[in-house]
């Protein structure tokens, strides 16, 4: 395994050499640097013009200046890192290092939500296919697929912030709104449940009611602009999806997981109460990442504990269990906050800018600026690379469930959840692992137009700026954080494939 993952290090060490020289080259050839001094009428023109050669190095050959950008690259590794400077003399590591934050937050939030969506929705297409559930979600697929990046930016500007935020002003949904989205819930769910033409009807007027009631009850307490969910909310929803996992993972049957997944859920809830009162009045980056830590490796030994004969599925359970009670501590602690962020910000959803210029509010408050500025471009993103992991996964487990191997697992007796999970989702995993290597620098390039669209200052900006200037500092600098990502990914790909099929280490 390590003469194979060496291997492949050293190969996408020789592909990152190769496109560098490459996009050096096609980046310093691509216009003139002084163009538009050239132009210019100012009469130091000439002392201008013999500034930027000096500093852009007009003057020495392509090789040289591409040595010294390699050099400094080269540099990272010893602290002493140089990535140049920009047409007019800033340091590109600066630049970089805060453009890559804005990009690289972005990207990974979407791929994850894609990944997790196109996932699930793939594999249960494939369970359902030829369903309404199916062709709904492939029709979908499709017209995600297609759509215009810079349209559908400017459709999600306009309703999902501009209309949300006429809305959120009074915060009540009017009867017929509400009666539209219960209709729609109920032909949804009922779409995914499937089953009998009678239990359609009943699963689609169950779905109706109850978000019809919900939503009025919302308006009657103005939720929407003083939202509550409380520890009661955490340990439903918690509880929920610890039974959920526990299905998936290692079945109902199993009860040691299944206690160790609740277990798991009081823990977490008690530890809520415990560091409420630190979370509420000194909360920080620090202290949340170190808590999550913490909840994660009391979630695994707790699996550990209860496992038995079945421990290394139940530390499986109790592992991500712990993982969604705290998200739903901090969607907790986010909801407590939205009244007083309203307070700071009336128009919550922006729609340019990945920050508020001169925001005032507390932690919790800049924690939901962060969130509502992104939210839009990372909608954008998840939409289109959903489609495509939902397609890849479904045509994968199609191809899987039709194997010999399925069919006998089916004949020996074995549940419908081993055969999805443990037989047909593992082998159908290698293409997908392609795919979302793939996306991720799919998603990285689609960013470039993203962030132009929504005003965010990433890499994108910082590519674009650069090639219009001529200036290959930028440019290679966007090339250095977006290739090492991308290779990185493809690098990961290749590990997994080796982790999920032996053969390939061969």
């Amino acid at each position: 395994m390590l003469k194979f993952i060496l291997r492949r290090i050293g190969a996408s060490a020789l592909v990152l050499l190769g496109a560098s020289l490459l996009m050096f080259f096609l980046t310093i050839n691509s216009g003139d640097p002084l163009k538009d001094l050239r132009e210019s009428n100012d009469p130091n023109r000439e002392q201008l013009m013999a500034q930027r050669s000096e500093l852009l190095r007009l003057d020495d050959s392509p090789w040289e200046r591409y040595w010294d950008w390699l050099s400094g690259v080269g540099g990272c590794f010893t602290g002493n890192c140089d990535l140049g400077v920009t047409i007019n003399g800033v340091d590109v590591l600066g630049l970089t290092q805060q453009a890559a934050v804005s990009t690289l937050r972005l990207i990974t939030v979407a791929t994850v939500l894609a990944i997790i969506v196109g996932i699930a929705l793939g594999i249960l297409t494939a369970i359902r296919q030829y369903s309404g559930f199916d062709y709904s979600i492939t029709f979908s697929a499709f017209l995600f697929f297609s759509l215009p990046v810079f349209w559908a930016a400017t459709l999600l500007k306009e309703f999902a912030a501009i209309q949300y935020n006429n809305w959120i002003a009074d915060g009540h949904y009017a009867p017929w709104t509400i009666v539209i989205v219960a209709v729609v819930a109920g032909f949804l769910l009922q779409a995914v449940l499937g089953g009998t033409r009678k239990r359609r009807m009943l699963t689609a007027a169950a779905v109706f009611a109850f978000v019809t009631v919900i939503l009025f009850v919302f308006n009657a307490l103005d939720w929407w602009r003083n939202p509550m969910f409380g520890i009661g909310g955490v340990l439903v929803v918690s509880a929920a999806a610890g039974v959920l996992v526990t299905a998936l993972v290692a079945g109902l049957r199993n009860r040691r997981a299944l206690y160790a997944a609740l277990t798991t859920v009081v823990v977490g809830v008690v530890a809520y109460l415990a560091f409420a009162p630190l979370l509420v009045n000194s909360p920080s980056w620090g202290l949340l990442a170190g808590l999550f830590v913490l909840a994660v490796l009391v979630s695994v030994g707790i699996g550990a504990a209860w496992g038995g004969y079945a421990r290394k599925q139940s530390m499986l359970v109790t592992g991500i269990t712990g993982v969604i009670t705290s998200l739903m501590v901090f969607a907790d602690l986010l909801i407590a906050h939205w009244a007083s962020f309203l307070g700071v910000k009336s128009r919550p959803i922006s729609t340019i800018g990945s920050q508020t210029p001169n925001f005032t509010g507390g932690f919790w408050e800049q924690v939901l600026d962060m969130a509502t500025q992104i939210l839009l471009p990372t909608i954008l993103l998840t939409l289109v690379s959903v489609a495509t992991h939902s397609r890849y996964t479904r045509s994968s487990m199609l191809e899987t469930l039709n194997q010999d191997y399925v069919r006998t697992a089916r004949s020996k007796g074995l549940s419908e959840r081993e055969v999805i999970v443990k037989h047909a989702f593992r082998n159908a995993l290698i293409p997908i692992t392609t795919i979302v290597a793939f996306d991720f620098a799919a998603l990285i390039g689609g960013a470039v137009i993203t962030e132009q669209v929504f005003g965010w200052k990433g890499m994108g900006a910082l590519f674009q700026d650069g090639l219009n200037a001529v200036d290959p500092a930028p440019v290679m600098a966007f090339f250095l954080v977006t290739g090492v990502a991308a290779v990185l990914m493809n690098l990961l790909a290749d590990i997994a494939y080796a982790a999920l099929d032996p053969r390939i280490r061969r």
